[in-house]
């Protein structure tokens, strides 16, 4: 079996010539047959195509980003039209992504890339990460796919490959094991590699018991259902069709405890996505009363 196979030999030999070219192989050759080459973007070079599809999938699984992502390009087709848009829109238009805190970072990326880069996105990595929205793995994902820089870094589903293919038999990895032959294995065209590793990521996910899971840097994503993030998501939803509420008619409509909604809508106006008018009335940020008011009758 050539995961075992490899597993030996690392085990045994280390990191050779051979070992590097035959996982290259077989990375390669499950993304010919079985790779995501349908994801619209990765059939393009533009920069800030690539940023918006990587600030999107940082939180979200890839088919609700299929969906949403080519109507928000359409809405926002460059840095220019989304740094200048209403943040009322830019909302709007990321509904169903959820973590919406992503769609204010990348619309305070795009003035940035605008005003302080000419509109040009920066290809270096170390640059990129400092920049709104953006850490180190998004940073190195983003220079990679947007300029084909061999940068070498690990995420989610990296790290399941590496931990599976080489590390099956301990039982905590660290990140700092696995850089090495992330740093060995990456080839001539790094734009291409990172896909099929992340989709073989992927695969794996469906077929074998999570291998992340013995990762030192694992954290188990809490439950969506019942938890604050859903409620979040629905009181935004609701505060953009409508501009204006109050917690104790959000609570009642979704059957839930008043405190917890109006608890869960100050953290968010403390955040700068509501402006509290009164103790019962909260109104989405860039609207006017007069609007919420109309929009409440």
């Amino acid at each position: 079996m050539l995961v075992t196979d490899l597993r030996a030999r690392f085990r045994e030999e280390g990191i050779t010539p051979s070992l590097v070219a035959d996982f290259q192989r077989h990375v390669l050759e499950f993304y010919a047959a079985k790779g995501r080459h349908d994801m619209e973007w990765r059939h393009t070079n533009d920069p800030y195509k690539i940023v918006v599809s990587e600030i999107m999938l940082q939180q979200t699984q890839v088919p609700r980003v299929a969906v949403i992502y080519p109507k928000f390009i359409e809405r926002f087709p460059d840095f220019s039209a989304l740094a200048k848009a209403e943040q009322t829109d830019v909302l709007s238009a990321w509904q169903g992504m959820g973590y919406n805190r992503r769609a204010l970072n990348l619309q305070k990326l795009a003035g940035v890339i605008v005003n302080e880069y000419n509109g040009t996105v920066p290809q270096d990595p170390l640059v990129l990460k400092n920049l709104p929205g953006i850490g180190p793995a998004t940073s190195c994902s983003i220079a990679a796919f947007a300029f084909n820089r061999p940068v070498v870094f690990i995420e989610t589903n990296i790290r399941r490959v590496f931990i599976h293919y080489f590390f099956e038999d301990d039982k905590i990895v660290d990140d700092s094991e696995l850089l090495p032959l992330v740093t060995a294995m990456l080839p001539e065209n790094p734009r291409e590699w990172y896909w099929a590793l992340m989709d073989l990521g992927t695969a794996l996910k469906a077929s074998v018991q999570n291998p992340n899971q013995r990762s030192r840097h694992y954290t188990k994503q809490k439950t969506f259902e019942g938890s604050d993030r859903k409620i979040r998501g629905n009181v935004l939803k609701k505060m953009l069709e409508r501009k204006t509420g109050d917690p104790e008619m959000f609570a009642k409509e979704m059957d839930e405890d008043p405190a917890r909604v109006r608890r869960i809508m100050d953290k968010i106006a403390g955040e700068g996505f509501f402006v509290r008018e009164s103790e019962t009335v909260y109104r989405l940020s860039g609207s006017s009363p007069d609007e919420g008011d109309a929009r409440q009758g």
